[in-house]
């Protein structure tokens, strides 16, 4: 015991004039265990309190949000049978409008096929009547040589260079006029290589124009006719046809230079002749001056099959101007359907609207129960009259929560009675 009590008192440590024992720093050490035993259980008890009202606010609110996602689901319930509503409307006025766009349509495919059945049996008749004609050209070449006078006259017409390229161009130029309108074609009009053509044919959905060329060669031709009538003057025959061979070769180029432009013009160009005659003796007798031009792109045509290829024209420009009305049905649909966009848009944006109108009257839920609440702590208020035997009890303590508030006169006495968070 004494050699404890030795130990016990055995200076450790020594602090200015203090000296510590073994027996006081660990008496000290004990204490300082026994205050931090303490403090942990102060704060195990402080968690546990924390951790039960955390438990009854987490089953507030949980209720709360039950509440809340259960008005939330009415809302929506009713708002999608709105929607539901306004789609089986929407579903039948674009059945309807359906419906009358295929009923037009139709309609108009109907026109449109009954036009060009009827176009397609006037240009059968067109050709029939050509080919009536054509006959009947046959027919008048054997009297010919009754007509003779004519001829001279009109040899004498063509023997000026000038008047004869204005007999072609006017006959040219009252086909053309006959059979297209005004606007459909120009004569003399300029290139942009500075060229005038005798006559230019504006094509539909800007395609090319087509040019047609009046200029014939009829000299070395009236050279051939001469060497003819001359009995024994093969030479004289041959040489007319060699020149006239290579002058309406050189024409045929100057055409194919002059006239084929790449995106200004056609690839194809018509030269007329003025004659039915000099037409068929050029297929007859001269069949690679043919082949000649058809390789150069350019197509010798006669006042019958000028006629004709106008005619063709002509039904090409009425199916430009029908196929142009049908663009415009198109139109009118793509903008129809635009509009029906626009309409989704705003029903969507109705939709938004309904949605922001649900978030709202939630927010107004919130604010009425948080007056129900007032009107609760309203009600709890306790009125009554002042007594002698109250002062006392006036005097006692009250709830820690409760406010007492006095009249003036003492004869009212309040007490708000406030709930515990």
């Amino acid at each position: 015991m004494n050699e404890l009590s030795g130990i016990l008192s055995a200076p450790i440590a020594q602090l200015g004039a203090t000296i510590i024992t073994l027996g006081q720093a660990l008496g000290f050490a004990a204490l300082l265990f026994v205050a931090l035993v303490a403090v942990l259980m102060i704060a195990l008890w402080r968690s546990a309190r924390a951790r039960a009202v955390a438990a009854a606010e987490a089953a507030d609110h949980a209720r709360d949000a039950e509440a809340r996602m259960a008005g939330i689901l009415q809302a929506q319930a009713e708002m999608q049978g709105r929607l539901g509503t306004v789609a089986d409307i929407f579903g039948a006025r674009q059945a309807e409008l359906t419906q009358s766009l295929g009923q037009r349509l139709d309609a108009m495919t109907g026109r449109i096929g009954q036009t060009m059945v009827e176009q397609t049996k006037s240009t059968h008749d067109s050709l029939a009547k050509l080919q009536e004609r054509l006959a009947v050209i046959d027919t008048a070449q054997g009297n010919i040589q009754s007509l003779a006078g004519q001829v001279v006259q009109l040899q004498a017409i063509l023997s000026n260079k000038q008047t004869r390229g204005a007999f072609g161009q006017s006959r040219m130029e009252t086909i053309v006029a006959d059979g297209l309108p005004l606007g459909a074609y120009e004569f003399q009009a300029t290139l942009s290589n500075n060229n005038r053509p005798d006559c230019l044919v504006k094509m539909p959905n800007g395609a090319p124009s087509l040019v047609i060329d009046a200029k014939f060669p009829l000299e070395a031709w009236n050279a051939i006719r001469a060497a003819a009538d001359v009995e024994g003057a093969a030479d004289a025959q041959k040489y007319a046809a060699q020149a006239f061979r290579r002058d309406l070769e050189v024409h045929i180029k100057a055409i194919s230079e002059k006239y084929l432009i790449s995106g200004e013009t056609q690839d194809t160009a018509f030269m007329f002749v003025p004659s039915e005659s000099i037409f068929a003796e050029i297929h007859e007798n001269f069949e690679s001056l043919v082949h000649r031009a058809h390789r150069a792109r350019i197509v010798i045509v006669s006042p019958s099959l000028l006629m004709l290829s106008i005619q063709v024209i002509q039904a090409i420009l009425k199916d430009a101007r029908m196929r142009e009305q049908a663009h415009l049905i198109q139109g009118e649909v793509i903008r129809l359907m635009e509009d029906v966009g626009r309409l989704d848009e705003r029903v969507r944006k109705l939709q938004t609207h309904f949605g922001q109108a649900s978030r709202d009257i939630d927010d107004i839920l919130v604010s009425s129960s948080k007056v129900t609440k007032r009107g609760e702590k309203i009600e709890a208020l306790e009125f009554g009259a002042s007594h002698p035997g109250e002062a006392d009890e006036a005097a006692k303590p009250q709830a820690p929560n409760a406010r007492v508030a006095d009249s003036k006169t003492g004869q009212l006495r309040l007490r708000v009675v406030e709930e515990s968070d």
